[in-house]
């Protein structure tokens, strides 16, 4: 399962960073003294592609995690057809942490970024955020279509990781100020949401999410970006193919 061609892998890299990104529930595994567990969690990626969790301490995941820090997550893409296993799927493995530091503040926004709902309970003193660095992974991507990845390709580049970061916050606010019709235009005829005030939430090398409300949507760009200029000629891309595409739309009465 390793020795396909450099654009197929390729691709097979982006379809698992695409499901990975745009995961809001996945499937957890740990495990105590053997005994392996399977619990739902609701993700966000942080910009480096580590997995983050808001996890209370009073669950059965949080204290094998706290015990054991080797744990699987498993996240899933749309099914086509009556098969479920025609469905795209991607299981990273590797070590849980408990996040801490200066960084805390700012993956938690992320985090609830992407799960607003769980502004309700995010002060909970029981719960607090967690990361899981992939090690590896496997990308299924439908019926006996599988590809292994290692941690170090599955993860985007460290340069370009930390000059979107760096960029996010103006990025986003210059969406939401200046251009928010191409916000809305990306959300309803790229992403299939409904009509109204979108704003931009986060942006990261592999694309940006746009938030309705409690509604959240993803837009993946075609390849990653390296840069702000990189993240512009891609927004602009999207708002061209947004308007393409809200034309045919209309074209067909829709």
């Amino acid at each position: 399962m390793n020795d396909k061609p450099e654009a197929a892998r390729a691709a097979a890299i982006r379809q698992a960073r695409a499901l990975l990104r745009g995961a809001r529930s996945a499937t957890l595994a740990t495990q105590q003294e053997g005994q392996p567990f399977a619990s739902l969690v609701t993700p966000a990626m942080a910009p480096d592609l580590s997995v983050l969790l808001w996890l209370s301490g009073l669950s059965e995941h949080t204290r094998q995690l706290s015990r054991e820090p080797r744990c699987a997550l498993m996240v899933q893409g749309r099914v086509e057809g009556a098969n479920p296993q025609t469905a795209p799927r991607a299981t990273v493995t590797g070590l849980v942490e408990r996040v801490s530091g200066d960084e805390t503040a700012a993956l938690k926004a992320r985090w609830l970024a992407l799960h607003p709902y769980a502004a309700l309970y995010a002060g909970f003193a029981d719960f607090a955020l967690w990361r899981i660095r992939p090690q590896a992974a496997l990308l299924v991507g439908g019926f006996a279509a599988a590809t292994r990845l290692r941690g170090s390709e599955l993860r985007p580049s460290p340069a370009a990781v930390a000059a979107i970061a760096a960029a996010e916050a103006g990025i986003c606010a210059h969406m939401n100020e200046d251009h928010t019709e191409v916000v809305e235009i990306i959300a309803v005829h790229l992403c299939g949401g409904e009509a109204g005030p979108w704003r931009m939430v986060a942006a990261d090398v592999d694309g940006c999410d746009l938030a309705l409300g409690e509604r959240v949507c993803r837009h993946d760009f075609p390849e990653p970006v390296a840069d702000l200029a990189g993240m512009r000629a891609a927004l602009v891309e999207a708002a061209r193919r947004g308007r393409v595409a809200r034309g045919q739309q209309a074209g067909n009465g829709s």
